[in-house]
């Protein structure tokens, strides 16, 4: 295992797969972060399955984050994308009559930049879930200069997709700094074995292990995760 770096100002939060909780493992990241003296806010470019309210189309992932994120950004600036469907983002954005690209995301991140510490982008799906027909998670990586951070989801098959996310993440030339155990299968067989056997075939800083816990307050497993925080 390679020796941690310090946390950077800005980093990508992505996953073996979708449902594997990278809302809640960013949720805990912030709290983590904001619990050692940092200004820390989430931001989500791209949602869909938005839900209309009284203030516009909101997204459940990216409201978590905005609780979570001190100071509070604006909503905009946190989920530039927001979109109705509960479908890949390139069919929703699609469905929505939206093309997808880079600069509103840039521009928004300028500003949650300013006005923060820290800011933790949460991606869509696993590494390799596209944005759009010309837009791949690594391009918004690239065009925000963010190394990643890799969300495991302790289920069968786990052996399998960490290692092959955390190569595609390589492969893309991306920089993956450190990775999360997250809980997801309460049933799993063996997981401290499992859990084991990760930490000897990731090359790379393992930043903790969360618990299943359904609806906890993502505050309270922040002390659960250990981040690299020896030069702040």
């Amino acid at each position: 295992m390679s020796s941690p770096a310090p946390v950077p100002a800005a980093f990508y939060v992505t996953g073996t797969d979708t449902g594997i909780g990278k809302t809640f493992s960013s949720c805990a990241l912030l709290h983590a972060l904001r619990q050692r003296g940092r200004r820390a806010v989430g931001m989500k470019p791209v949602a869909s399955g938005c839900e209309l309210t009284a203030q516009g189309l909101r997204n459940e992932d990216a409201t978590a984050l905005l609780a979570a994120s001190d100071p509070a950004p604006a909503y905009a600036d946190l989920n530039p994308y927001a979109l109705a469907l509960p479908l890949a983002p390139e069919l929703a954005a699609a469905a929505a009559g939206v093309t997808l690209s880079l600069q509103p995301i840039e521009a928004a991140f300028a500003r949650l930049r300013a006005q923060a510490d820290t800011v933790v982008v949460e991606g869509v799906g696993g590494w390799l879930a596209p944005l759009s027909g010309t837009l791949d998670q690594a391009h918004l990586v690239h065009a925000l200069q963010l190394p990643v951070v890799m969300v495991v989801g302790l289920r069968l098959g786990c052996l399998n997709h960490a290692r092959l996310t955390a190569q595609a993440i390589a492969a893309s030339g991306a920089t993956c700094i450190g990775w999360i155990a997250n809980e997801v299968d309460p049933q799993m067989q063996r997981i401290d074995d499992n859990v084991a056997l990760l930490k000897a075939r990731l090359p790379l800083p393992f930043w903790g292990r969360l618990p299943h816990a359904p609806g906890a307050d993502p505050a309270r497993l922040a002390d659960a995760l250990t981040l690299p925080m020896q030069e702040f």
